[in-house]
């Protein structure tokens, strides 16, 4: 079993985590399939999926080692334990929800979680996040990250949410982590078309941009 930061060094090289939203779970093994031939392996599952736990657990039999697949949208103790169960290794929360703090290191995970403003950072932060969840990230963009960090350079931000091809490496420019990426990789064209290899291609695409950007 990977350590807590092994998970988080893997999150953050090459630094794109693929946000899987999909309401057809039949999708995800191939999709992830893409993803990983694309080279991004960071795989965040939502608990909007469909049985978002069965799929995780499918997602991590499948692919074993050469993923990192977290669940996102956590908003319960519950929800973490049942993700945590079903092979998760790590939890991304869409607000700031501190209390779950202890439940994903105790289980040796590192979790992230969402905030908008610098005090919700800050407060994501002091609760012992290894991650911030900077969303909606398109309302601040690169240059409101670095007015962000700034003052509180010791945060670990990733935005999600407005990350596109093209600002991708701008954010990382601007002090990120890593960046978080759902609906301009998971397309709506992609998924309607079950185009695996436009998505291949997309997510090649992100990588790069993102380790040019280091």
């Amino acid at each position: 079993m990977r350590t807590q930061a092994e998970i988080s060094a893997l999150l953050t090289n090459p630094g794109v985590i693929a946000v899987v939203r999909t309401q057809r779970p039949e999708q995800v093994l191939p999709l992830c399939a893409a993803l990983v031939e694309g080279g991004l392996t960071a795989l965040e599952i939502t608990f909007t999926v469909p049985n978002a736990c069965e799929v995780v657990a499918a997602v991590v039999k499948e692919f074993g080692a050469r993923v990192t697949v977290g669940v996102g949208t956590v908003l319960t103790a519950f929800q973490l334990k049942s993700a945590l169960d079903a092979g998760a290794e790590f939890f991304v929360t869409p607000i700031c929800r501190p209390e779950l703090v202890p439940l994903a290191h105790t289980a040796g995970r590192p979790i992230m979680l969402g905030a908008y403003t610098p005090t919700e950072a800050q407060l994501a932060h002091e609760a012992g996040a290894d991650f911030v969840k900077l969303f909606p990230a398109d309302n601040h963009g690169p240059k409101g990250v670095r007015a962000f960090r700034a003052p509180l350079p010791h945060l670990r931000i990733v935005p999600t949410g407005g990350v596109t091809l093209a600002n991708a490496g701008e954010f990382i420019k601007a002090g990120c982590a890593a960046v978080g990426v759902g609906s301009t990789l998971l397309t709506t064209e992609i998924l309607a078309k079950d185009d695996w290899s436009a998505l291949r291609k997309l997510a090649a695409d992100y990588v790069s941009a993102v380790k040019a950007a280091r």
